[in-house]
């Protein structure tokens, strides 16, 4: 069902979280023992495995950027191309003051802005009450003050205030994609995250672009994770909205996967 070295990952994440038996442990160990407690939770570990349940469900936690994370059904598993968005934004606006993470999942962006940008004050945006939910348990695990909305940002104009940085990363797969998706994904991780209507891909990134529009600073920076097959469209829709200094990067795999842009300076 999974290749050796996921299978490799999934026996050293549950014997490390589980049994509390790390690399280290297990390398200077002549024997180990496991109590009847510990081999039942692994067993029924196994049996979800077995039904393509993700192992960050499983075990209810995942790293990411050097912070560890809540992960449940509530919200999609942080991916390893976010860790590469969050870098750059922490590069390109060290100085940031005033943020907002839009369509925030886990709280996984907007946990880390928080935690990085010691000057800011970062809020975030969903419109599920779950997600809500799961994003303010990490940021009270991780002592961070995070201002939380519950809203809908396709009908959401304004909060009453500027922001110099907003981020999103919306739902842009496809429902075209859906074939190619794995059971651990379809099964499990919540839809209204992942898919939007194949008629009109771009509609998260139109909305939240006319949301910034009107509640970005002059010269306000706007961060997007974007879907691999809408790079160009993406682009020449931010042009077309007037937003300036537009560059698109790649993720560590060579696919379209980040935009930055800036409002233009009013003179």
């Amino acid at each position: 069902m999974y290749d050796k070295n996921e299978v490799e990952s999934f026996v050293s994440l549950l014997l490390d979280k589980i049994c509390g038996l790390n690399t280290t442990k297990r390398l200077i160990s002549d024997k180990i023992y496991l109590s009847d407690e510990q081999n039942g939770r692994i067993d029924d570990a196994l049996e979800r495995l077995k039904r393509y349940e993700p192992i960050q469900y499983i075990i209810g936690y995942t790293d990411f950027y050097g912070l560890t994370l809540r992960t449940d059904r509530r919200a999609l598993i942080p991916r390893p191309e976010t860790e590469e968005l969050v870098d750059w934004i922490l590069q390109e606006c060290s100085t940031a003051k005033n943020v907002i993470d839009i369509c925030t999942g886990s709280g996984c962006i907007a946990v880390c802005l928080a935690k990085y940008l010691k000057e800011a004050k970062v809020s975030a945006l969903d419109i599920s009450s779950e997600a809500i939910g799961l994003a303010r348990e990490n940021a009270l695990n991780q002592r961070l003050d995070i201002v939380f909305y519950q809203k809908d940002i396709m009908a959401t104009d304004s909060l009453w205030q500027k922001f110099d940085l907003i981020v999103a990363n919306p739902p842009y797969v496809t429902l075209n994609e859906k074939i190619d998706m794995m059971p651990n994904v379809l099964d499990y991780e919540p839809s209204l995250a992942l898919f939007v209507d194949d008629e009109d891909p771009l509609i998260f990134y139109r909305t939240i672009a006319r949301f910034a529009r009107k509640n970005l600073v002059d010269g306000g920076m706007l961060f997007f994770e974007i879907n691999r097959k809408f790079g160009k469209e993406t682009v020449d829709l931010l042009a077309s909205m007037g937003f300036v200094d537009i560059v698109p990067k790649k993720d560590i795999s060579g696919n379209d996967r980040f935009i930055k842009c800036k409002t233009q300076l009013t003179t």
